[in-house]
């Protein structure tokens, strides 16, 4: 992940500054619900950014309408970089909470053009629980999901 983290004091997050203009980007792509723009850390030619004009935090934190409209400019995107850079590869990344990696409190999404040996590694080591432990995972977001 990048080493970049957003320091800004709460309500002046740097992506709702770029999103209302108040700092200078350089934009792909406007509608509605969403803004795409360059990652100013281009990991390689390309790089993208989509964020929900909105400020949320999380993925949590948007509505589902919101989350498929990120995914929508995504998709978008994705295909204007592969007519424009031929990547042969092409990686998507969110990331929520410190945990998980995020640096920019406001939901984005990266659209990564990928060439081999580029630098970006996306891997974690595999516990491969027994059989009945995915079942009963599986047992208990079945019950989460559930109406109530």
């Amino acid at each position: 992940m990048p080493f970049f983290v957003d320091t800004s004091p709460p309500g002046q997050c740097i992506f709702c500054r770029l999103i209302s203009r108040a700092i200078p980007a350089a934009i792909v792509f406007e509608d509605e619900q969403t803004l795409a723009f360059m990652d100013l850390g281009q990991v390689n030619p390309g790089h993208v950014l989509v964020a929900s004009k909105r400020h949320a935090a999380t993925l949590l934190d948007l509505s589902a309408e919101e989350a498929a409209a990120v995914m929508r400019t995504a998709h978008h995107v994705a295909g204007a970089i592969a007519i424009t850079f031929d990547p042969p590869g092409l990686t998507l990344l969110q990331a929520n909470g410190q945990e998980g990696e995020q640096t920019v409190f406001h939901f984005h999404m990266h659209v990564v053009p990928r060439h081999s040996g580029d630098g970006i590694t996306l891997t974690w080591p595999r516990k491969e629980p027994a059989r009945e432990v995915l079942e009963d995972h599986a047992r208990r977001l079945r019950q989460a999901l559930a109406p109530q």
